[in-house]
């Protein structure tokens, strides 16, 4: 891929925003736990550790224990999976994965109290079966991982993964994105029962939605000022090509330091699920009408962010980008 595409590429991204066995009602209880501890990177790392075990086996009794209820990731498709369409592609999976594989660079961020997103890099050798097809496990990748107390349990709320590449430097391309294409990743091959289950819309959808076509209007506009009233305290992002930036500041710069001419932005097909009243998850559809050094934008981006209500307002903590197949 030419490296003029790359960056066009990491620019549109930029905006788009695995255990414990969880008790029958795996809710947040999102102000009770205030005074309690955050939970370090280790300790999260050590449960994503365990759910990446479980997923080379294809053990779906664990992730019935340890996903949410309310779970929701995006398929290589953009499709939105939630609990039983992700264990249901799960069940599908037999990995044969050498020792040696580790989990490294984790990064804890506060969403609230009950509510943290742990980043981290994966690096594997070995392969995945899938729906009998055999290949490569991607790797190093970068991942993303929103976990939820649930009384003195944690449970997972959304997952991602991106592979990690160059976007500056040429690659096969077998080894990078292309334009309109995410490079497939460990938990996005899916079976093909492997289908979400419509769970109805929550009214909260429109407000987060809002936001979120603010947060690209300002993005457009490299409005950092903007972008600092609109997002939480504690924001970080990773993006299609595995970067990941862990600090508002660090985000914020990255989002408004581009070189692109942009008419018109737009957010669609959003659907939200709120984890607890003041913590939700909205996945969407983005696209960007205009040129980053002087070639036409693609897309779409799909994206899914976290948001948490401060007060009367949504802020946004947390996005992955996916780019579809």
């Amino acid at each position: 891929m030419k490296r003029t595409t790359l960056y066009i590429l990491t620019a549109i991204a930029a905006v788009s925003f695995a255990a414990c066995r969880a008790p029958a009602d795996n809710t947040p209880a999102n102000n009770a736990n205030a005074n309690v501890a955050t939970p370090t990177a280790d300790a999260l790392l050590a449960l994503d550790k365990r759910a990446n075990e479980a997923y080379f086996k294809g053990d779906t009794e664990f992730f019935e224990g340890m996903l949410s209820d309310k779970f929701v990731m995006l398929g290589p498709d953009g499709s939105r999976l939630d609990k039983a369409a992700t264990t249901r592609m799960i069940a599908g999976v037999k990995c044969d994965i050498k020792d040696g594989w580790k989990l490294d660079e984790p990064h804890v961020s506060t969403v609230d109290a009950d509510t943290y997103v742990l980043t981290y890099k994966g690096t594997f050798d070995g392969t995945c079966t899938t729906d009998g097809k055999t290949e490569k496990a991607p790797s190093p990748i970068r991942a993303a991982t929103v976990w939820v107390r649930s009384g003195d349990k944690w449970v997972a709320a959304f997952h991602g993964e991106n592979l990690i590449v160059d976007p500056n430097a040429r690659a096969a391309p077998s080894a990078m994105p292309k334009a309109g294409k995410e490079a497939p990743t460990k938990d996005d091959k899916a079976v093909p029962d492997a289908k979400p289950t419509a769970p109805a819309t929550d009214p909260s959808t429109d407000a987060m939605m809002a936001i979120e076509r603010s947060v690209w209007e300002a993005w457009k506009a490299r409005d950092a000022r903007k972008l600092e009233e609109l997002t939480n305290s504690d924001l970080s992002f990773v993006d299609i090509f595995g970067n990941v930036t862990s600090k508002k500041a660090d985000t914020i710069k990255f989002w408004t330091e581009h070189e692109c001419e942009v008419k018109r932005v737009d957010v669609t097909d959003g659907f939200g699920t709120l984890l607890s009243p003041t913590v939700g998850i909205l996945t969407f559809k983005g696209t960007a009408d205009g040129t980053c050094y002087g070639q036409k934008l693609g897309g779409p981006i799909y994206g899914t962010s976290v948001y948490v209500k401060i007060g009367d307002a949504w802020k946004a903590a947390f996005t992955l980008n996916h780019l579809p197949d």
